[in-house]
């Protein structure tokens, strides 16, 4: 089978690998599609602190049972909830799996699912809403991030938020927040095609080349601040200005996984009574969740998918993410192809 093969720092191959080999338990899927995510680029950059080359890459897959087994059908249309946790460590004995202490995932620490095909746990999947498109459908993993951060930070109806970042993260964030009721959602970057993205999903752009962000969320607010700040960038900048811009007794939520320390305005919220919220990942039962969403956000979710790239050519998602000027915001791998 072909298969999208991390093989060294900045280098990806699509190569002929080996059929994945059926295990007790496990179930065939012929992958769909498969999105990129930024653990994919960090692993790509040979940054990722676990994953170790020649690696399949890919969580965040979509695809058709391909056998019949013991809780799904040949044909059913399924995503993989991607965390394998260890069940023996106090997160785990807690309920808190998802923050196991050797958290591991599918496509990092085990080969992924930018491939023709995978074998995977039956417990693991979920089945896809008939009505939703693949299009949608691919973003159920990314979208589980999000169902997490709003659940983490206390989202309330009518909040006023600010989104720093417009990457595919943060467009999803501010779509979640709609969906959930929060009255004006700005969001802030500085690559305009991303922007206009995040106009058709009824956000407020910020473009920090033109604009001052604490500038233009204070004069939205009486000069109070922002209710709740997700930070999605991962960039020092926002780490420091996330307190100035969030309100007396507001909320920020760190949903972007900081690759270095960065500068945080300490005094500003002991001062304003902050409260500071660390996301990572999701539950199993947000995941499905999501799985549930997407039939009420398919056209959105759809927006948000700007490329489709044939696996046979796979080798180039790196490129196009890199590139900001062609306004890549999620980029999907079409394992068929």
């Amino acid at each position: 089978m072909k298969a999208l093969v991390y093989t060294g720092p900045k280098k990806a191959e699509v190569l002929e690998c080996k059929e994945p080999i059926k295990s007790d338990g496990k179930i065939k899927i012929d992958i769909k599609y498969c999105g990129v995510c930024g653990s994919d680029i960090g692993i790509f950059l040979g940054t990722h602190p676990r994953a170790k080359a020649p690696l399949i890459l890919g969580h965040e897959f979509l695809g058709i049972v391909a056998e019949n087994g013991r809780l799904f059908k040949k044909g059913d249309r399924v995503v993989a909830y991607p965390l394998i946790s260890c069940h023996h460590c106090l997160a785990c004995r807690n309920g808190n799996e998802h923050v196991c202490n050797t958290l591991k995932l599918i496509g990092i620490d085990t080969d992924g699912g930018m491939a023709q095909t995978i074998y995977v746990d039956e417990n693991i999947l979920f089945k896809v809403p008939e009505q939703v498109s693949d299009k949608a459908a691919v973003t159920v993993e990314p979208l589980a991030v999000l169902v997490h951060a709003l659940h983490m930070v206390d989202m309330h109806v009518l909040d006023t938020a600010v989104i720093s970042g417009a990457g595919p993260i943060g467009l999803l964030c501010g779509l979640m927040l709609k969906h959930a009721g929060a009255d004006k959602v700005f969001i802030s970057d500085v690559a305009e095609k991303r922007l206009a993205i995040a106009e058709q999903l009824n956000l407020t752009p910020v473009n920090l080349k033109k604009e001052n962000l604490l500038e233009v969320v204070k004069k939205a607010t009486d000069n109070e601040g922002c209710d709740v700040f997700f930070e999605c960038s991962g960039a020092a900048d926002p780490a420091m200005q996330m307190s100035e811009i969030t309100r007396v007794r507001g909320r920020i939520c760190i949903v972007a996984v900081h690759k270095a320390p960065h500068e945080v305005n300490l005094r500003d919220i002991n001062f304003k009574e902050q409260t500071v919220v660390g996301t990572r990942v999701y539950t199993k039962d947000e995941f499905g969740k999501a799985v549930n969403l997407t039939a009420e956000l398919e056209k959105d979710l759809e927006k948000i998918v700007t490329h489709i790239v044939p696996l046979s050519e796979s080798n180039k998602v790196f490129d196009i993410i890199a590139n900001l000027d062609n306004g890549s915001a999620k980029v999907v791998v079409d394992c068929q192809k």
